[in-house]
């Protein structure tokens, strides 16, 4: 048993190394509304995943291997993450806490922080097409038994969430060597870096759907 929820954390670290769009999303909101609010961001990315899970486990084998499905979801996710860029790239830089400006509306941020980190993950297809992978693979273990399953999906979840939220301490730490220049250049990575996937994944609907 105890194996098993090992084995979780360790796939729980590998899918955390992967740098995606999420990645600097999360790093970008941590710096440019605060730990807390990155919380949120994280929680939507934890539901999204744990979502996959659930479709992947239960095995919805019709979807995994309809290129249409694979297509659509590429069409709508490369429309999303350009959408999200060419917004990072023209807003304006954001003021930071306490600087005198008006008071923050703290729930509505964390709630476009939570939704933002459910749509950004839940709408790339290779973060679905991981959680098939990995539920391939739990497939192939045979000495597990239900609980190893759910402790193995528990590991990997739980260990994700983790790294995300040491991801946008790390960050808000280091925030305040952070300049108002600084902060609206790395916008404009962002931005681009959403944009670059964005093109990807409608690269990728369109090779689905020839």
């Amino acid at each position: 048993m105890g194996i098993s929820l090992l084995e979780g954390i360790g796939m729980g670290l590998v899918l955390s190394m992967i740098v995606g769009p999420v990645f600097f999303a999360l790093i970008q909101n941590s710096i440019e509304n605060g730990f807390r609010h990155s919380v949120f961001m994280a929680l939507g990315i934890l539901l999204s995943d744990s979502i996959y899970v659930l479709i992947s486990y239960f095995g919805v084998s019709y979807l995994t291997n309809n290129p249409f499905f694979k297509a659509g979801l590429g069409y709508v996710g490369g429309a999303i993450m350009i959408g999200f860029g060419i917004v990072s790239f023209v807003k304006k830089g954001t003021p930071r806490p306490n600087s005198g400006g008006l008071p923050v509306q703290e729930t509505p941020k964390r709630r476009r922080g939570f939704i933002k980190g459910l749509s950004l993950n839940g709408v790339n297809p290779f973060v679905f097409l991981f959680w098939i992978s990995v539920a391939g693979l739990v497939q192939l273990r045979t000495r597990y038994t239900p609980i190893d399953i759910f402790l193995y999906y528990l590991g990997v979840l739980l260990t994700v969430f983790s790294i995300d939220l040491v991801k946008a301490y790390i960050a808000k730490k280091l925030s305040k060597f952070i300049t108002p220049k600084l902060m609206l250049n790395m916008n404009r990575i962002v931005a681009v870096v959403l944009v670059v996937f964005g093109v990807r994944l409608l690269k990728f609907a369109i090779e689905q759907s020839v």
